[in-house]
Parts: C-alpha cells; structure tokens; sequence
C-alpha cells in the first residue's frame, strides 16, 4: 500500500507513456512499397518457376548419373539373425558372406554404407535418450539426464555413454574382399574421416586424463555393447572414446525409418586407385546388430557422390513440384487477367 507522500499531488503532472515524437519511435521513417501491376507479378511467378524446374532437373539428372550397388543381407545371413535373436548368445561371434558382381567399373570416390528399414530413431523419447554434457567428456550426474533407463546397473556404476540411442549403436562389422581368379585382396576402407567437422570438434569430447582407460574409470559400456567405448578402434587410439567416428555418425539420428548412414570410404591405393574394377566381390560381415524383432532388414551399399551429394532425388523433385506450382499458378493469373480485359473492353464499346 502506498503511502500519500508518494502519491502525486493535485498540481503536479503524470509523467507520460507516449514514445518520443521522432521519426523512428513514431514509424514515419521512408518506406519502399512496391507498386504491384500485372506485368511484375507474372514476371515473378513464371521467373521463380523456371529457375525451380531448372535447378530440380539439374539435380535430378545428377542423382540418376550416380552409381550404385545395394545389397540386403538379413536374410542371407539368416543364420546369424537366428542366433542374436538370443540375448543370451551376446558374447558369441557370427561371421557371414555375401558375393556380388560388378559387370561394370566404379571409378572415382567410394563410399560405404549401411541401412536399416523401419528402425525409428524419430521417435521423441529415443531422441531425447542421450545425455550431451556427458557426451562433451564433463562428469555430469546422469541420473538426472533423459537417459533412462540406460543410466545405471543396479550395483550405480554409470553407464558411458548413457541413452538408448548409444545402446543401440550399429555393430556390424563388415570388409569388402575383391576375389582376382583364384587369389583374393582385401579392399582398404577408411574408418575416419567420416563424421562432420563440427561433430568431432565441438559437439563430441572426452573426457581429459592421462589416457582414455583412466578417463572412463568407475563406468561401463552400455548393456547391448561388446566392448567399453575406448575400446571401439584398436588399430587408431585417437579415433577411440566419444570421438569414435562409428559412434559420432550413429548418434546424428535419422528423420525417417528407413536410412542410410556412412560406414566407410574406399581407399583409392594400389588396385583401386581409380575405384572398384569390375569383377568379383564378397562382403565379410560379423553379424552383431539383431533386426528380426522390429521386422527390419539391414543394408551395405557401396556408391559414388557428385556435387549435389549422394543418391537422393528428393530435392531435385521438390524444385520441379514448385516451379510447376509456380509457372502453373503464373497461368492462371495470366488467363484471368486476358478474361478480365476482353469483359472490361466490351463493355467500354
């Protein structure tokens, strides 16, 4: 309640609320309106349309000039998926081929990929499963993160890394073997590199010690790992911990239930400096990753990139849909307009 000493008096005035009489605080500042005729308007709709169809064909045509080779091994590898149906059989290794045939060569850059069908990672509560500072290597109480209910065993030793997005991390292991008449070479793969720069730079640290076995001391590997985290890569410690390539470019989750993500490169060095040659291949595979539960099939896909990126139409198409829209809608507009102009010039005679 206010006192009368600080209620104003009868003669003196209200400070007022009105913003200053300037041009700024008044809105009288010179303002470009432009003036909209027929001719301006047609112009932009059917220019904004015919620069869309240009660039969608432009990337259509460059998605359809990619190579490509996808190869589903669920059901080739049938037995293997029977055994990891199993959680028991966790600690028991399972090796698969499959064989395929290149009639023609791939030259140029190659990359590697997995893909899964209808796993979501979309959905919003295994999207939330992770624990970022955890993740940016600071001791963090997870316990008061999303990652539940992958935080903790029961005897509170932590989890690291947390969530169920990590705990459900790809594991497959896969090579490419080029079988040269009765010889076989092994084709180098690059297993770095792989993951954004800003991923591995900024969004992804471990934690600082003396080396990564002290750093991750008093915690252990998710449930569904084989391995701890710094144990990921044992031919590259740096490439060991939340740095792992593997683990970086898994946890960037996909927006659909069926994607693709990159595994490995090929490394373009003695007979395939200029690519894959046509002939022969086996894919070698350590069935680790169960998908019969969720009624997904899992992928390996080897292909080139252009400059638009990899084989995906869908952006090429969705120019094309607008700038038909848009030289669609720029016809109309112009036979309304001709209607209204024979109506308007009859009745002026």
């Amino acid at each position: 309640m206010k006192s009368k000493a600080s209620l104003p008096s009868q003669g003196e005035a209200r400070p007022s609320r009105c913003p200053d009489n300037s041009a700024f605080k008044q809105q009288k500042l010179p303002a470009w309106k432009p003036q909209l005729n027929i001719a301006s308007v047609l112009s932009s709709f059917f220019l904004t349309g015919l620069f869309c169809l240009f660039v969608g064909v432009c990337l259509v045509l460059s998605a359809n000039s990619i190579r490509e080779v996808q190869i589903d091994y669920s059901d080739k590898c049938s037995d293997c998926s029977k055994l990891r149906e199993n959680s028991s059989n966790w600690n028991k290794e399972c090796h698969c081929s499959v064989n395929f045939t290149l009639e023609e060569a791939i030259s140029g850059d190659i990359f590697m990929y997995y893909g899964l069908q209808n796993f979501f990672q979309n959905h919003r509560r295994y999207m939330m499963s992770r624990s970022d500072a955890q993740l940016l290597g600071r001791n963090v109480n997870i316990q008061k993160s999303y990652c539940a209910p992958f935080t903790t065993y029961p005897n509170r030793t932590p989890m690291a890394p947390c969530g169920a997005i990590a705990n459900s991390m790809f594991n497959d292991t896969i090579d490419l073997f080029y079988n040269i008449n009765s010889s076989v070479a092994q084709v180098p793969l690059l297993n770095t590199g792989n993951s954004w720069w800003t991923d591995k730079n900024v969004k992804f640290r471990n934690p600082e010690a003396y080396n990564l076995s002290s750093a991750f001391a008093g915690t252990a590997r998710p449930p569904y790992w084989q391995k701890a985290v710094y144990l990921l890569d044992k031919e590259d410690e740096k490439n060991n911990g939340y740095i792992n390539d593997d683990f970086i470019v898994w946890m960037r989750v996909s927006a659909f239930a069926t994607f693709r993500k990159l595994y490995r490169r090929v490394r373009r060095m003695g007979k395939f400096a200029d690519g894959l040659p046509a002939g022969n291949y086996t894919f070698r595979i350590a069935y680790n990753f169960p998908v019969t539960k969720f009624k997904g099939t899992k992928h390996v896909i080897l292909s080139t990139v252009v400059w638009s990126g990899g084989s995906n139409p869908f952006l090429g198409i969705a120019y094309i849909v607008s700038g038909t829209a848009a030289t669609l809608t720029g016809v109309v507009i112009t036979a309304i307009h001709l209607k209204l102009r024979k109506k308007k010039t009859y009745f002026q005679k």
